[in-house]
This record gives C-alpha cells, structure tokens and sequence, in this order.
C-alpha cells in the first residue's frame, strides 16, 4: 500500500488534492485532526503533557485547556518544542494504526495530510511527498473568505509559515496552484496519483 504525505502552507489547495486521492479510494489521515482526537482521547499523551508542563494545563475535569497549553508553550521555543516531541510520537503510532487498518481494508494507498509533515518524521515513512503551494496573495484571499478574517490577520498567518523553497527543497512532487478553476487544479492533481495507485491496484 503506497504511503502518500501531503503538504504545504494553507491556503493552498491541499484539500482539493485530498478529494481527489479520496475518488482514487485512498484513505486519508488528517493529522490536526488526530492531534486534537488524542488531547481529548489520549490517555498516555496526557500523562506525558502534564509530566511537562504541569496540571495547570488540565481543566476541572482532568483534560487537557487546548488555550492553557497554548499559553504555556507559544511564547517559550523550547516548550514547544518539547510539545512537537511529545505529540509527534503518538500522532504517528495513531497514523500507523490507521494505515494497518486501511491495509486490512485494501486501500489503494493512506494520505497523510500534514503541515508539519516534514518537521514531525512523519516524511519519512512516505513513498511519495507531494507539496500543495499557491502565490502568498492568493492564499491570503482563500483565508481570508474561508474563515471570515481581515486581510492583516490572514497575512501574518501566512508570513509565519515555511516559505516555497523549504517544501520545494523537501518534497518529491510539487503540485502549483495558481488560482485556477478548482476543478482544473482537481485534475492535474489526479493525473499526478491516478498512476500511483492504479499501479498499487494491478
């Protein structure tokens, strides 16, 4: 089963190159969203957190304060770094649990969705690394009508991110999307996976 990570700044198209991985029947992993399902879920995770950074991150009812833990490790490097080194390692076990559970199912391939894809380790276990990049103004104009905010908000966000020539540099395949039609986007983006998997299949 082949082992897909896609990347890139948002903004720029990754969910696009999702759904077009998912109507080829891969199986795709949102590690956000696995990240946020094991804060809640994770039992392991959290003793770990809070033999960190301290039961001031836990609310009244012994989770983990997503804005406390925020708190404690966005103005301080070294403690997230040490978050990133924590996480990482149950968020790829979850994704390599997943992959085994998508194998069994006879999945084509597994898509892992990832901005920190690189960063985490979790490149490394990919047989392809395909990097979703789009024009910086472009991006900012996505973000600012997806999630309804000013201009100067959505430019520090993009400011903050890697820039083109790190996912450039660290990626595989590269899919450029210029802002045109989506559907357009959608199908160079299938003519990139489409051979991938079929040949998984055969």
């Amino acid at each position: 089963m082949k082992r897909i990570g896609i990347t890139g700044p948002t903004g720029a198209g990754k969910t696009t190159a999702l759904n077009a991985l998912t109507s080829l029947g891969a199986h795709v992993i949102d590690a956000d969203a696995v990240y946020h399902d094991l804060l809640s879920s994770s039992a392991p995770m959290r003793q770990a957190l809070t033999e960190r950074f301290g039961r001031g991150i836990l609310d009244e009812t012994g989770k983990i304060d997503r804005k406390a833990l925020g708190g404690v490790v966005f103005a301080d490097p070294e403690a997230l770094s040490d978050l990133n080194g924590i996480t990482h390692r149950f968020i790829l076990a979850e994704i390599d649990r997943q992959a085994a559970q998508a194998e069994a199912e006879g999945r084509p391939a597994i898509a892992i969705d990832a901005i920190a894809l690189i960063e985490s380790g979790a490149a490394e276990g990919c047989d392809a690394v395909v990097g979703v990049l789009a024009p910086k103004e472009v991006r900012i104009r996505r973000i600012m009508a997806r999630e309804g905010i000013s201009e100067e908000y959505a430019r520090k966000r993009v400011e903050a991110q890697q820039s083109d020539d790190f996912f450039r540099s660290n990626c595989t395949h590269i899919l450029d999307n210029g802002g045109e039609d989506p559907a357009e986007f959608e199908a160079r983006a299938l003519a990139l996976f489409r051979p991938w998997l079929e040949k998984n299949q055969n």
